[in-house]
């Protein structure tokens, strides 16, 4: 790659390539703010992935603005050795630290801080609510002085570079928001007040570190919301910044009533935010960084030769493959491991209190799931081929069993291919590819068109049988459900012929808006009738929020505590839930129920008297992360 693998100069700091990994929070932080090896070690895997620069996630600057029991904080000298520990490992590991000094702002909660949260106004957080105290003046320069502490000890920790976090709606981007600063005095009114937090921050930072320390600045150069932020106010807010001293800027977007812009999900388009920051470049003299589903090094390499950045940040890319900026730098582009945007590692966060990642398990499991030689090498089958199986087949080919793959479809993937089948899924793919790709090198044979049968396995004759059959769609039981308009999801998801028609779509979960959404977008006039009072509740809820959207916007009709009653040739008849029955004209109608888990085959191959698994769907229905944990799992156990 001719841009991407070049060296980068910010204030005499050499970066030897354009790759930054972007302060992430890994959620591996205790819960009073000490750093132990596992997140010592998190970083040092990015770093040693070939990363230029790699950011220390947000860490707080006071008590008050710390946003969760698990965040990073420099508010005290106790907490520089533990800091040191990371700056030390990504240094050893061959890139560059660097730090984010943070405040929450009104983003937080008294369950988190133990008091009423500070923020510029009395204006309560979009997304949390509750009461919020306006910061004095006397209070605002106290921070000030916080932000100059953190920062120098950031640097005797051993960090090469600190940026200054005043975006996604957190406490700086409070003030420099028109959105959340309805203050009347020199902190808050015009642009100019509503800047001088930020700017003092600024230079009290660099008037501690001297004027050789690189700084950065991160901001939402965009918040999408009314009073908010525009690309043309931020630049103005920059042109201050780089006068009172920062360095290099971070152009990212949105806040906390918009953090679709901030963890953006599969909906929205690659490098959504790289034409901000290409304006940014334009009209400043600082480099600039560009973020924003930043997931494929051709991508990155496009940004930076098209002129839009200096620099591109990689954050979920590298929680999904450390290794990426390597494998890059190596031409082995088929071995990468892309973030396919779906958000798991944000819904995660909410449901566990810690990141998860669908396609990378071995994210906070490395020890757990580190791939070792089999004690004794022994003949595996496994059966089926989708997200479980093809993980399962890997791994233990990997360990050094001889692992026979069968699958009854004319190629792998199971759910997994009509999952991809929509244009905002087609990512999907990237993890079909990387499966197949590992197993060819771990030496899987494949058996493709193969109904597995028991005497099928007896003729093969393995050790060990792992059962990743998967599921089936489910069907409900109702009048009319054989008529020619009906389809289960995977069939409509799989036909790339399928002519624009009056449809409706029974099952109002994830699947059965997904389904509603791509069929709409093809131009057909879409009716959801979902039996529960929410639509896609099993949706992570930035995901959602933008699937809803999207649903509105191309007149998707959900009908929401409503059951099927029975199935017309030429129609629906439905129930609400009061009983009362209506009739929905169709010309195709699509089932997205759920699915039933294939099982025919586990009792038949225990009576034979043989070692046998079962992964995955064919258990019970679940999420392909849980099921690719599974398939991981096994390989490594048998």
């Amino acid at each position: 790659m001719k841009y991407l693998f070049t060296p980068f100069t910010i204030r005499g700091l050499v970066l030897k390539n354009r790759i930054v990994m972007p302060a992430l929070a890994s959620f591996l932080v205790e819960s009073d703010g000490s750093i132990t090896q596992r997140t010592i070690e998190h970083y040092r895997r990015r770093a040693a992935g070939g990363a230029a620069m790699i950011m220390m996630e947000a860490c707080a600057v006071s008590p008050e603005g710390v946003v969760s029991a698990h965040q990073a904080r420099i508010y005290d000298d106790s907490f520089v050795e533990g800091l040191a520990g990371i700056a030390a490992a990504i240094s050893e590991a061959g890139s560059v630290p660097a730090l984010q000094i943070h405040h929450g702002g009104r983003q937080t909660s008294p369950r988190v801080i133990g008091r009423t949260p500070r923020a510029p106004s009395p204006l309560p957080c979009p997304t949390i609510g509750g009461k919020v105290d306006p910061l004095s003046t006397a209070e605002i320069q106290s921070l000030v002085q916080r932000f100059g502490d953190a920062a120098q000890r950031a640097r005797e920790a051993g960090f090469a570079l600190i940026e200054i976090h005043g975006a996604h709606g957190y406490l700086v981007n409070q003030f420099l928001s028109g959105f959340s600063n309805i203050r009347d005095d020199e902190y808050g009114g015009s642009l100019e007040g509503r800047t001088r937090f930020a700017r003092e921050i600024v230079e009290e930072v660099r008037r501690r570190l001297g004027p050789d320390f690189p700084l950065s600045f991160k901001i939402s150069a965009q918040e999408f919301v009314e009073g908010g932020l525009t690309t043309e106010e931020s630049i103005e807010i920059l042109k201050t910044l780089a006068a009172a001293g920062i360095d290099v800027v971070q152009v990212s977007a949105g806040n906390d009533a918009t953090p679709e812009w901030i963890c953006q999900p599969m909906f929205m388009k690659r490098a959504c935010l790289a034409e901000s920051a290409a304006a940014v470049r334009r009209a400043l003299d600082i480099p600039v960084m560009a973020v924003g589903r930043i997931n494929n090094p051709l991508l990155a390499e496009a940004i930076i030769a098209e002129g839009k950045a200096d620099l591109v940040c990689m954050g979920r890319g590298l929680v999904a493959d450390p290794q990426l900026p390597n494998k890059a730098r190596e031409g082995r582009l088929d071995e990468i491991l892309s973030c396919i945007a779906c958000n798991t590692c944000m819904q995660s966060i909410f449901k566990i209190g810690r990141i998860e990642c669908l396609v990378n398990p071995e994210f906070g499991r490395e020890e757990e799931l580190a791939v070792r030689p089999a004690a004794r090498p022994r003949k595996v089958m496994v059966v089926g081929a989708g997200p479980a199986g093809i993980k399962a087949a890997w791994t233990a080919a990997q360990r050094g069993h001889e692992v026979h793959l069968f699958e009854k479809a004319p190629c792998i993937g199971g759910l997994l291919v009509p999952g991809s089948a929509t244009d905002h899924k087609k990512e999907f793919e990237n993890l079909i590819t990387f499966g197949e790709h590992q197993m060819r090198k771990a030496g899987v044979i494949y058996h493709l068109n193969v109904t597995v049968t028991p005497d099928i396995v007896r003729q093969h004759a393995p050790e060990v049988v792992i059962l990743a059959t998967g599921s089936r769609p489910a069907m409900p039981e109702v009048e009319g459900i054989d008529n020619d308009i009906v389809a289960p999801f995977d069939v409509l998801f799989n036909d790339k012929h399928l002519p624009p028609a009056e449809t409706v779509v029974i099952g109002g979960g994830a699947t059965g808006c997904e389904l509603a959404y791509h069929l709409s977008e093809n131009g057909s006039r879409v009716t959801v009738v979902e039996l529960q009072e929410r639509a896609a509740a099993q949706l992570e809820s930035i995901t959602r929020k933008v699937l809803m959207q999207k649903l509105r916007s191309n007149g998707v009709r959900i009908m929401l505590r409503t059951r099927i009653v029975r199935i017309a040739p030429d129609g629906v008849v439905v129930a609400d839930d009061t009983g009362r029955e209506h009739f929905l004209p169709a010309e195709r109608v699509g089932i997205a129920i759920g699915t039933r888990p294939e099982k025919g085959l586990y009792e038949a191959i225990s009576q034979m008297g043989m070692e046998v698994y079962q992964v995955g769907d064919c258990i019970s229905p679940r999420t392909a992360k849980t099921a690719i944990l599974e398939g991981a799992r096994i390989g490594l156990k048998i």
